[in-house]
């Protein structure tokens, strides 16, 4: 086991820390460095093993020295590491929530930005998958499937079930996971034909009454109904909407698979035209958690140096976050035309992650009578580990306990803020009834 430093501590009493991400030194892409480092965290991890039950990264690791000749990580295979790298989907948990290593402690903690790193490393040297490589191309996939014959061959494809086989023989798509379906009418699209209201925006102090809206592509391409109830939500409070330019994928699922320099190119066009944005006097939102956190957490450490980033940042809001500000400040309105009932309401990872509670139960609960089953487990869905042939039925074990109790709060809806996440509970649940948006649950209070 590690040594233990001296003045060392058991856990840090101070609020966890971050330090910026060194993706361009020369030693963060050292393999024998980095293999120095996962060895030093393997080897507090075993040590503590608090994290067994977040997802399949620890009990991999856990197995891997429970079997080797020492039962201690210095008698794992320095090969073997890369099981426990291709079990983590970055979903940030461990660190916000369990781990009492992380910064300020002296032992420097960070689990998923080394996950990180060795993807980095990995992608660096042409390792990563042709499978992995196109999930990870989602404007690519998304403007392809967007074409409305190519949508509906793409969406009658996923559906058949000898189609399905031939994917996960050629692709290594589980024959079983539930993919995206695209729609040709994307939200872009919605918004161009809708007339321009003529909207007031009122400033609060902490928001500015306008929206610019980074549709990302899921929420343009493969959740449109959603991401349109939330414009609608947002134009009955008042908050006039306004679209982003131009604007590629916020680089969450590049940077899942270590393609920095990718997420480098998508902050290039993305940052400026949402740093004019901001300058022209807009607030800034995503219909996708893992959006809102890209540009909240992961970009600002990746980098440090660019004001625009941090700009950006300090501007962006989670919707219903959003929305509770206006509230608190007396401008959303609580009128409601109808009711919800009870709602079993999953959290996602990379909205929990943010530390701001739980703002969609917040808004929500300000409908007459509605009550709530929190559920805060992963769902395991991760956008591209659940749709792998070698991980969905591990993607559906961490899923279980989440689907176990949707189905034991006899709710009158279940709904997660990350789609994804919806359908893989949905997936889970298999008794006809669907996910639901809690956007389109709020419209639907409204009666708009």
């Amino acid at each position: 086991m590690i040594d233990k430093p001296e003045g060392y501590r058991e856990g840090s009493l101070e609020a966890p820390t971050r330090h910026p991400i060194g993706w361009k030194d020369a030693a963060f892409h050292d393999e024998a460095a980095l293999n120095r480092e996962l060895e030093r965290v393997f080897d507090i991890c075993h040590g503590c093993r608090r994290c067994v039950s977040l997802c399949n990264a620890f009990p991999t690791l856990f197995d891997l020295v429970d079997q080797s000749a020492t039962m201690e990580v210095n008698g794992v295979a320095k090969s073997d590491y890369r099981k426990v790298v291709d079990q983590c989907y970055l979903c940030d948990l461990c660190y916000q929530t369990k781990c009492p290593y992380v910064p300020p402690h002296e032992w420097n903690v960070d689990f998923p930005h080394l996950m990180l790193r060795a993807k980095a490393v990995r992608h660096r040297q042409g390792k990563s998958s042709l499978r992995d490589r196109a999930l990870a191309a989602t404007d690519t996939v998304g403007n392809l499937a967007g074409i409305p014959l190519v949508a509906g061959v793409v969406n009658a494809v996923n559906r058949n079930g000898v189609a399905r086989k031939v994917m996960e023989a050629t692709l290594g798509v589980h024959r079983d996971a539930v993919v995206p379906e695209y729609h040709s009418d994307s939200l872009r699209k919605r918004m161009a034909r809708r007339p321009g209201a003529e909207i007031r925006p009122e400033p609060t102090g902490e928001t500015r009454g306008r929206i610019a809206l980074f549709v990302s592509c899921y929420g343009n391409r493969c959740a449109p109904d959603s991401t349109e109830d939330l414009v609608r939500v947002l134009a009955h409070n008042n908050v006039p909407v306004t679209l982003t330019g131009r604007e590629q994928c916020c680089g969450m699922p590049k940077m899942e698979l270590g393609d920095l320099d990718a997420v480098e190119r998508a902050r290039n066009v993305n940052v400026p035209e949402l740093a004019r944005l901001v300058d022209a006097g807009h607030d800034l939102t995503a219909p996708i958690p893992s959006c809102v956190l890209m540009f909240r957490q992961e970009l600002p450490l990746l980098f440090p140096g660019d004001a625009d980033v941090q700009k950006v940042a300090r501007a962006f809001f989670d919707p219903f976050e959003y929305l509770m500000l206006r509230h608190k400040s007396g401008k959303l309105r609580t009128e409601f035309r109808n009711r919800l009932g009870k709602i079993a309401y999953h959290v996602p990872c990379h909205q929990r992650v943010q530390k701001i509670g739980l703002k969609t139960r917040e808004v929500l609960k300000l409908v007459p009578g509605t009550t709530f089953e929190i559920i805060e487990r992963c769902s395991g869905h991760d956008g591209t580990y659940a749709v792998k042939k070698e991980y969905h039925d591990i993607s559906m074990k961490i899923c279980r306990p989440v689907v176990d109790r949707v189905r034991g709060a006899k709710a009158d809806h279940y709904v997660s803020d990350c789609p994804m996440a919806g359908v893989q509970i949905q997936s889970g649940v298999r008794d006809g009834s669907r996910a639901e948006s809690p956007f389109s649950l709020l419209r639907h209070a409204y009666g708009i």
